[in-house]
């Protein structure tokens, strides 16, 4: 049910007109964005496919198509802290990312990639809980998470970045890109925000919620 009334508010808000959004350029908590890889202009995205390889988890991949409602993450403070809805996230931070539709979250561990050999990157937990393996570093150089800006997800337990390998997958996903971690800060590791539900910083917003959106 709670899944049905976030994607029957991402469709009000996509509805809106462009004049309501504010001009607020700071990732929060709680928002819901997609991420756009800058090197490649793939979004992050999963499914409801499992590897046939490595840890057998729920795939990640890379798809085109800006208007995939499977490519919607949730922004979340690490495993066992709170973050307030629309608290700004501060570079350097350690975030979740929950994937919308299903409930896992981005994870990784030492398991090799299916198409590369490089770190696998999969989607785990039940109900936006799994364990340490989802945690991730916003590398960054602001003070906070800007929309605008080129960021780095660093995996805290293994030390990888997320990435794009530039392979894409046959069927069933066909066309899809594998998303990996790798070692360094290299092509394929950059990310910026695109279409998102995005909460106003606290301190911006009135007595009642306010989102900054684009089109989702």
């Amino acid at each position: 049910m709670q899944h049905g009334l976030l994607l029957a508010g991402l469709a009000l808000v996509s509805s809106l007109s462009s004049g309501a959004a504010t001009d607020s350029n700071v990732v929060t908590c709680g928002s819901i964005l997609k991420l756009l890889n800058s090197d490649y202009s793939f979004r992050l995205h999963s499914h409801d496919v499992k590897y046939g390889s490595g840890s057998g988890q729920q795939s990640v991949t890379g798809v085109e198509q800006k208007e995939d409602v499977n490519s919607h993450w949730v922004v979340k403070a690490q495993t066992g802290e709170l973050c307030e809805r629309g608290e700004p996230i501060a570079c350097g931070s350690t975030v979740r990312l929950e994937h919308l539709t299903t409930k896992k979250n981005l994870h990784s561990h030492h398991f090799s990639s299916p198409l590369s050999g490089e770190q696998e990157v999969s989607a785990y937990g039940t109900d936006g809980l799994g364990d340490t393996g989802d945690h991730w570093e916003v590398v960054c150089s602001n003070d906070s998470w800007m929309r605008s800006a080129h960021i780095r997800l660093r995996h805290i337990d293994t030390g990888m970045y997320l990435g794009m390998s530039g392979r894409s997958y046959g069927r069933p996903i066909s066309g899809q890109m594998e998303i990996v971690g790798v070692h360094k800060q290299q092509h394929g590791t950059r990310w910026t925000t695109a279409e998102g539900l995005f909460i106003v910083p606290k301190e911006k917003s009135s007595t009642h919620e306010e989102y900054a959106h684009s089109e989702l």
